[in-house]
């Protein structure tokens, strides 16, 4: 099996923590033989506080699909960027969509922990004391990134994603993981589900096909509206309890919340 979980309000609790439950079922998924890949909006450098809590060092995907890693080694295994070309364009049109938007930026740095969140003046963090660089409006779109994040304080994400969606969606992928302001921006095709078929195929999970009233190949866990593709990609999608109604919506199923370690009431039909 390939068990595939999103990180914040999925694997972690609201206090930030790995449940005892979820570390102790993903133990027994890893121990097993199956795989167990993290699937997050998380640039690389934000996993390994998550790691010791876990007390695994799986594959993750990262910064909603741009890039592929080997957490034991910090090895990048495969990106792709958002490049100036684009990255000017879409920066025109939010700036057209969205009346006092602040840009920011994930840069690739030369390891999977080397990577550096860049924002323009005007960029009002979402987050409580996040390490940024602040560099003038040109430089956040100068050069290829991760992801480009655009934050609107005190508007929906929901609704800034609505309101730039159509007259981007040629240059990239909208998304959001958090109601309060801010939406993201990935390479067209971009999506946790996209890298997660790469990962999976790389292990050998996808090599069979899934006989009637078998057990899953692939099971995903998650619950925001960047999770929606991994939910309904994988054999069982699994929306949380406190999941956006967009991701219940996409999943076969909702478990118990993140802090009732949903991931341990689901997984625990097979390990």
């Amino acid at each position: 099996m390939f068990v595939a979980t999103d990180i914040d309000g999925t694997l972690l609790n609201v206090r930030d923590e790995v449940p005892e439950g979820h570390r102790r079922i993903l133990a027994r998924v890893v121990d097993s033989g199956a795989t167990l890949c993290l699937a997050t909006g998380r640039p690389p450098r934000w996993l390994p506080e998550i790691l010791g809590d876990l007390g695994q060092q799986p594959l993750a995907v990262c910064a909603n699909g741009a890039v592929i890693m080997d957490t034991s080694t910090g090895e990048v295994l495969w990106s792709r960027l958002l490049e100036p070309d684009a990255l000017e364009e879409i920066a025109r049109i939010v700036r057209d969509e969205l009346p006092g938007v602040g840009l920011a930026a994930e840069r690739m740095g030369r390891d999977a922990i080397d990577d550096e969140f860049i924002t323009a003046p005007d960029y009002r963090h979402a987050w409580i004391h996040p390490e940024s660089v602040e560099v003038g409006h040109d430089e956040v779109i100068a050069g290829p990134v991760l992801k480009l994040l655009a934050r609107v304080p005190g508007m929906s994400s929901s609704d800034m994603a609505s309101a730039v969606r159509t007259r981007v969606e040629h240059l990239a992928q909208v998304t959001f993981s958090t109601e309060n302001g801010l939406i993201e921006f990935a390479p067209p095709g971009v999506t946790k589900a996209a890298a997660l078929t790469r990962v999976a195929e790389q292990v050998g999970a996808l090599r069979f096909r899934r006989e009637p009233g078998a057990a899953p190949r692939t099971v995903a866990f998650g619950d925001m509206p960047n999770d929606v593709e991994m939910l309904q990609w994988a054999d069982l999608g699994v929306a949380m309890g406190n999941a956006h109604p967009i991701a219940v919506a996409a999943a076969d199923e909702t478990t118990l919340t993140s802090d009732e370690a949903g991931l341990e009431s689901v997984l625990s039909r097979w390990f």
